[in-house]
């Protein structure tokens, strides 16, 4: 999902209205509602205040009261305006057809009547303040509300943006000093701004009703997409009637030495667990039995291993062999950083035939290797590098804090100099696809940080570039089907990265994000499924839970 300016957003906007059974009426009833269903299904409430301003964000929120009128016992609007002479034309026509009488607030003063302060007392306080044209600093009666509603102990939803925060801000909104409305949760409208992935306007869900509109026509100045359940919809369809293990392909699995046969089983697992139709781990001789225990559904192959218990170079040929009916590699997980593997990888990948992910001890094997890793042809195969920072400045010879610095600008250079998707794994996982697409990561959580959780989430890349193996992308006039083949192949690892972060959300809920497991992410997978399936189903693709 394309990450949008305020602008662009309003461009669209007007894109749609121009359809003649659209307008800007039908937009705002549809976002009202698409409120109501984000509130319903994240709080409890038994009364909802909602504080509405003049403009058609206002028209919103009192859509949203309508709607909720049947799931709550009370349901209080409060109007920033003397009379509805002061509304937008299209929220004065909600404003005549919604059957609640609302509170008009023309001064200050009237915020210390007793209705309003019954009102600002509700379980669920609604904010439609300020609308996505809103320029900071607030002002008047819009600040005295904001400081209203920030007073109150009720829970607190945003509608499009919290009231005083900037739509187009790329830093903290703590670091502004700026006055505006702490959300417990956002829901916004046609496609996400800078500021709802970058900004940290809420520790809670913030969900994007598209409302119909497809805003493809418009420019993207950010050059950035952020994942959500739209992406995972795409990349894993529903699997038709007549479906066999044959058309969910073969992941080969390279993984894993002595004291580290867990990686491989964990990689092995979440390539089945994400709709892999097969799964073979090839690993040292020596835990061939530990890793085909994890699970009787593993097919595992041996492999010549050097006297420390690695996969030695002589079991490269061996190795090369085994991509023979194979449609994805894994490459990396548990293989430490032995010299004579660290060789077997970096001759392995050189010829590899297939698409290939590239993980772990896999990427420690180009430390000071980094020239071989250059771009290739365009019709050498997809290839995917998931280093964490750590991994990413051993590559490039930088330094860890060169690369939290600029996560979006290292993740690109990578991928430019590469010739790959690079996954820039860490808070906010950067894709930067081999397509010149990049997209940002919202799901996931603290409990992710703990060994074998990278593991899995080679498996699932895996598993989701096997889905699509062989089969021609859709293109547009004139684009050249490589670039249509990355792009997608760039949005199908996006989506795992997503789902992975998905499962940890649902596993830390569930448990503790101390008690986490890489296993419990394996466990949860297909709560995220659901919930992806559901996020298409109702409309609310979300950047994060």
């Amino acid at each position: 999902m394309r990450i949008l300016t305020s602008a662009e957003v309003h461009q669209a906007e007007q894109q749609a209205i121009a359809r003649p059974d659209v307008s800007t009426l039908v937009l705002m009833q549809r976002a009202g509602y698409a409120v109501a269903q984000f509130c319903i299904a994240h709080f409890k409430f038994k009364s909802v205040c909602v504080v509405c301003g003049k403009g058609n964000n206002g028209g919103k929120g009192m859509v949203a009261a309508h709607a909720l009128l049947e799931a709550a016992e009370q349901v209080f609007v409060i109007l920033l305006a003397r009379d509805a002479s002061e509304l937008t034309p299209d929220t004065a026509t909600i404003c005549s057809q919604v059957n609640i009488d609302p509170v008009w607030i023309a001064d200050e003063a009237v915020f210390e009547s007793g209705a309003v302060q019954d009102a600002v007392g509700a379980d669920l306080i609604i904010d439609a303040i300020a609308g996505a044209d809103f320029q900071p600093p607030l002002q008047g009666l819009a600040a005295k509300a904001v400081a209203a509603i920030n007073a109150a102990s009720g829970t607190v939803v945003s509608v499009d943006l919290p009231s005083g925060a900037d739509g187009d801000r790329t830093t903290p909104i703590h670091e502004s000093g700026d006055d505006l409305v702490y959300a417990n949760g956002i829901v916004t409208f046609i496609a996400p701004r800078p500021a709802h992935v970058f900004a940290e306007l809420t520790s809670g869900p913030v969900a994007v009703s598209e409302l119909g509109v497809q805003p493809v026509l418009v420019s993207n100045m950010t050059g950035l997409e952020v994942t959500t359940g739209q992406e995972v919809g795409i990349t894993f369809p529903p699997r038709p009637e007549n479906a066999h293990k044959g058309l969910f392909r073969h992941v080969l699995v390279i993984a894993g030495s002595l004291g580290k046969a867990g990686a491989a089983g964990l990689a092995g697992m979440a390539a089945l667990r994400t709709g892999a139709g097969l799964v073979t781990v090839a690993c040292p001789r020596s835990i061939q039995g530990t890793v085909a225990g994890f699970a009787p559904e593993l097919m595992t192959e041996g492999l010549p291993e050097a006297p420390e218990g690695t996969i030695s170079l002589a079991a490269l040929e061996t190795a090369q062999a085994l991509t023979t009916g194979k449609d994805t590699i894994v490459l990396g997980p548990g293989l430490s950083q032995n010299h004579e593997t660290s060789e077997f990888v970096r001759r392995f990948v050189a010829a590899c035939p297939l698409p290939l992910v590239l993980d772990a001890d896999g990427l420690n094997a180009f430390d000071g290797h980094y020239n071989e890793l250059k771009p290739r042809s365009e019709t050498a195969p997809f290839r995917v590098l998931t280093p964490h920072p750590g991994e990413a400045a051993r590559l490039i010879g930088g330094s860890v804090k060169d690369i939290q610095a600029d996560r979006i600008k290292m993740a690109r250079r990578i991928s430019a100099e590469s010739g790959s998707c690079v996954v820039l794994k860490g808070w906010r996982t950067v894709v930067a696809g081999q397509s010149g697409e990049t997209w940002i990561n919202m799901s996931g959580n603290p409990a992710l940080a703990k060994g074998g959780s990278g593991d899995v989430l080679s498996g699932m890349i895996g598993a989701a570039l096997a889905r699509h193996a062989g089969i021609p992308a859709t293109r547009q006039p004139e684009q050249p089907a490589a670039q249509a083949s990355a792009f997608l192949n760039d949005l199908h690892v996006a989506a795992a990265v997503y789902l992975h972060g998905l499962a940890a959300d649902f596993a830390r809920d569930l448990l503790h994000e101390n008690t986490v497991l890489a296993t419990d992410l394996l466990e949860e997978l297909a709560e995220a499924f659901h919930d992806c399936e559901s996020q298409k189903d109702h409309g609310l693709f979300y950047l994060h839970r």
